[in-house]
């Protein structure tokens, strides 16, 4: 259903190899369960190379996918995304919010709400920051 190859956005990205519907559940990204205080410190590295792998699973833990993560670490952000993250019994799902076609690059808001030291890549002029 998806693949991971070179994004015009950012880096490596990951792209629909077939039509994805409306809600469909993709991916569930994956990667080391850590507490906070532990994701502020791998966050404050990440961010000097420009990336964002720590994803809050809820109050306790952090997801960290840059350590025994899968393809969804690599599923870019953007400020009018085509998919969203949906956490279902400890598990976040990357869910479709429209109907992707294939060739399409998946993308999520971030939602950050960390020191917003990353230039959002999105679309030319972009404001936003992560």
């Amino acid at each position: 259903m998806i693949e991971r190859r070179r994004s015009k956005l950012h880096g490596w990205g990951v792209f629909a190899t077939t039509r994805i519907t409306k809600n469909t559940r993709i991916i569930h990204y994956a990667g080391e369960k850590i507490t906070h205080r532990e994701s502020a410190k791998r966050e404050a590295e990440q961010a000097k190379k420009g990336h964002i792998w720590c994803f809050r699973l809820n109050n306790r833990w952090v997801i960290d996918g840059s350590r025994g993560g899968n393809d969804a670490r690599f599923i870019n952000h953007a400020c009018a995304p085509n998919c969203y993250a949906q956490i279902v019994g400890g598990v976040i799902w990357i869910r479709a919010a429209k109907t992707i076609e294939p060739g399409q690059e998946l993308t999520y808001n971030y939602q950050t709400d960390g020191k917003k030291t990353i230039q959002c890549l999105c679309r030319p002029g972009c404001k936003t920051r992560l």
